[in-house]
């Protein structure tokens, strides 16, 4: 009774929870996996089914002078003796080192199928033939030397490599990516010039630093080519052995052919799903102006050519292929290796020094190898040359003997040699030994002595170490060292926001009294002559009317102002496209106007950095200019952009250089024009100053200002009646003024409702309060006088009046 209970307390004592046991296990298969499968070796830079290929290979001497073999015999043989995981993981392997497009320094020799960047499968291995190359052979060199610890095979009936002695710098050259339990590594390939001199940096000043490796090796270098945006993910990844880089591929626009031509593609991007991709984009319509997609790739290159309309935008469907496909993408950078073993994470200069390490170990080692031979061949020369000065007795003793070990014990002591040195002088033939040359054998000793002398010496001076890799370095770099591929460009990649995406298109944007606003192309509106009826811009709700028209791009940021001096920003692609009868979108669903605010004039602007101000009036004639700097904002809500008095309102509002002349037009056709560097520059927040003195039944209608080359001044009435006068007929004056009379208003013509100043070959939109829309040229409207009452510019039906005019300048709207 006593026994069993003794057993059953030892049995508790050994017993351990379920969670611990599954942990405990877990953890020890997991690193298992990834240090025998997933993870390459910061040595060698070879996972073991890649060194254990390369050995197997090395093995059956199947270097770049002997014929190809089959793949098929090579993956038994790895198989068999080394990687008991299956053919097929081997297979991919061996292929993968012979793929131009995955590999940047091929270490096999291919022959057959071995697949294509198109995602071609490669053929099956009973197929396929295969040899080492070059680059493989350095990476196996000196292997017999002893360089390398060796470690039975998964049976023990044979011995692999720890590592591979690694002539060539492979993590970074090749790179590699695994993913494992719990780990993952992904390393870009490099370029071997570039990265030998970051060795040779590293060895003559071990503490360089990160500023230093970069200028050396500037990034990553990959097999397809392309370009690697930007430097700060390199620097991140370099620095900490994580960061983010942007590929992207090597994309020309042919003018001429009206085609985007492809030449270089990511790595690890597949031609023909790239193909694919461009291709439902145009079917699914999210890419628009795309005729064609065309695979010329032959055996000068790669050439995927995109063709596109007439009418469309070879940048923006470039920029959409980037932003939408994998044309341009995001290479995730983790420097993860095993060191002795150990997965770490590692910086660049880390993975720089230990693979310093790994090479100098190798040199010593074979340093010693070959010293351990040359004293052992010394050695046996020393007994030799004894010999030689007594071949006679030597012979007539060994001819004396009665069996080897008498005859070894005799030498032994007749000529003072030892058993190993006996031995050798037994192992060679009658014929051997009396054809021994004193002389030859006296020189190969000298020789010897003076290679020992300076094995020792090598082995005792770190400085000579080096100065053998060093060596070793440049020339591997003079074998194997080639151009770099990728394109390194410094700048940061921009997120490519909506309007990169989208093509520049010429817009016509209305907005009714009522808040109503939409966009439409302006070749919507046709030219017609003067005094024509126009054509239907959009069905009018009862009691509202046009209050605002103007022309802008898609890529234009439009400044909303309202009648309480503040405003509102939108890109013009976000107004939304309405039919050419439609009212369009409420515009309180695009800005949030508070209770009693309304549009009362808008600046569309291509670019904030183009500088210059802003120059406001009132409708009382008060006026003030601000920097157009100052109205950058993100802001959604509204921001103030002039102060107000009672019983006034901001009402019109012109983008200016700061160094134009203003004019300003009353309902009762009053022109002022005075120059703007009389009115300085204030703030936001300010009330401005007087423009214009006005009589007490009359207000401003418009304000414009004189651009380059607009020499002529258009003024257009409720009635559908302007003029045309050149701006000289009216005399510059001191802001604060009366003015003259610019337009004899009558009740026929109706009070003035819009002023622009323009040139004679541009063209003016007019858009009625019914919605009507005339576009005509304006050196089809006579000049007249100052004072006359003008002509008719469009012919109004019964209860229709003019809401605003719109310039069309000669030159390009982008400008």
């Amino acid at each position: 009774m006593s026994s069993d209970v003794q057993e059953t307390s030892e049995e508790l004592e050994n017993t351990r929870s379920l969670v611990e046991e599954m942990t405990q296990s877990y953890v020890r298969y997991a690193m298992s996996v990834n240090v025998g499968r997933h993870l390459p070796d910061v040595c060698d830079g070879l996972k073991p089914v890649q060194r254990r290929i390369l050995y197997a290979m090395g093995q059956r001497n199947m270097g770049p002078g002997r014929p190809r073999q089959k793949c098929a015999a090579v993956v038994g043989e790895v198989m068999g003796s080394f990687h008991p995981h299956g053919d097929s993981p081997i297979y991919e392997a061996l292929v993968r080192m012979a793929q131009p497009f995955n590999t940047r320094y091929l270490m096999v020799d291919s022959q057959g199928n071995f697949g294509s960047i198109d995602g071609d499968p490669p053929a099956a291995m009973r197929y396929t033939e295969c040899r080492l190359t070059a680059a493989a052979m350095a990476m196996l060199e000196d292997i017999e030397k002893d360089t390398v610890n060796m470690r039975p095979n998964y049976d023990e009936k044979h011995e692999e490599p720890v590592v591979l002695p690694a002539k060539l710098p492979n993590l970074l050259i090749n790179g590699g990516s695994g993913i494992g339990v719990a780990m993952a590594t992904n390393i870009p390939p490099h370029n071997l010039g570039e990265v030998v001199d970051a060795l040779l940096l590293l060895i003559d000043e071990p503490k360089a630093s990160i500023e230093q490796i970069i200028k050396v090796l500037p990034g990553p270098d990959f097999p397809t080519g392309g370009l690697v945006l930007g430097g700060k993910g390199i620097r991140d990844a370099y620095e900490t052995g994580r960061g983010s880089i942007t590929i992207q591929g090597r994309a020309d626009i042919d003018e001429e052919n009206r085609a985007i031509v492809i030449t270089e593609l990511p790595f690890q991007v597949g031609k023909e799903a790239l193909i694919r991709q461009i291709a439902k984009l145009v079917l699914d319509r999210k890419i628009e102006g795309v005729s064609n997609v065309n695979d010329e790739t032959d055996r000068t290159g790669m050439r995927i050519v995109v063709e596109m309309r007439r009418d469309a935008e070879p940048k923006v469907i470039l920029n959409q292929l980037y932003k939408h496909t994998s044309l341009r993408n995001t290479f995730g950078i983790l420097l993860l290796a095993l060191v002795k073993n150990k997965p770490q994470v590692l910086s660049v200069s880390r993975v720089l020094k230990l693979y310093i390490e790994h090479r100098l170990d190798v040199i010593r080692r074979r340093t010693k190898y070959e010293l351990k031979r040359a004293e052992d061949r010394a050695h046996l020369l020393e007994g030799l040359r004894i010999i030689s000065k007594n071949i006679d007795d030597a012979i007539a003793l060994i001819r004396s003997s009665d069996d080897r070990a008498q005859a070894r014990d005799r030498l032994m002591n007749k000529f003072n040699l030892d058993q190993i040195q006996a031995d050798a002088v037994l192992a060679m033939t009658l014929g051997q030994l009396t054809r021994l040359d004193q002389q030859r054998l006296d020189e190969e000793y000298r020789e010897l002595t003076k290679q020992i002398k300076e094995l020792r010496e090598i082995l005792s001076d770190k400085k000579r170490v080096e100065g053998i890799m060093k060596v070793e370095l440049k020339e591997i770099k003079r074998q194997f060292g080639d151009a770099r591929r990728t394109t390194l460009d410094p700048r940061e990649p921009a997120d490519l926001s909506v309007e990169d995406l989208l093509e520049v298109e010429d817009l016509v944007v209305t907005i009714t009294r009522d808040g109503y606003v939409k966009r439409l192309p302006l070749s919507t509106y046709r030219v017609q002559k003067r005094g024509g009826r126009g054509i239907i811009a959009l069905s009018k709700k009862e009691e509202d009317f046009v209050a605002h028209l103007f022309t802008a791009t898609t890529h234009h940021t439009i400044l909303f102002f309202t009648n309480n001096g503040k405003y509102y920003h939108l890109k013009a692609y976000e107004v939304p496209v309405a039919s050419r009868q439609a009212r369009g979108t409420p515009i309180v669903n695009l800005v949030p106007l508070e209770p009693g605010e309304r549009i009362v004039a808008t600046v569309p602007i291509p670019d904030f950095a183009m500088g210059g101000y802003l120059f406001m009036a009132t409708q009382r004639g008060r006026v003030k200019k601000t920097a157009l700097t100052e109205f950058r904002t993100r802001l959604t809500r509204g921001v103030q952009a002039m102060g107000i008095h009672e019983g006034d309102g901001l009402g019109w509002v012109r983008w200016t250089d700061g160094e134009q002349d203003i004019v300003l037009v009353t309902c009762r056709g009053m022109v002022i024009r005075f120059a703007e560097s009389g009115v300085r520059g204030m703030g936001r927040l300010a009330a401005g100053v007087r423009g214009i003195r006005l009589s007490t039944d009359d207000s401003v209608a418009a304000m414009s200002v004189t651009e380059q080359g607009a020499d002529q001044m258009l003024v257009a009435t409720q009635a559908g009646y302007g003029k045309r006068t050149h701006i000289k007929d009216v005399r510059s004056q001191a802001r604060g003024g009366k003015g003259v009379i610019g337009i004899k208003v009558n009740d026929k013509t109706g009070e003035v409702v819009a002023l622009r100043l323009l040139q004679e070959d541009d063209q003016i939109l007019l858009i009625t309060t019914n919605g009507v829309i005339i576009r005509q040229k304006v050196k089809e409207i006579r000049r007249t006088g100052r004072v006359a009452q003008g002509v008719r510019l469009v012919r109004l039906d019964e209860g229709d009046t003019v809401g605003d005019c719109a310039l069309i300048a000669n030159e390009s709207l982008d400008n």
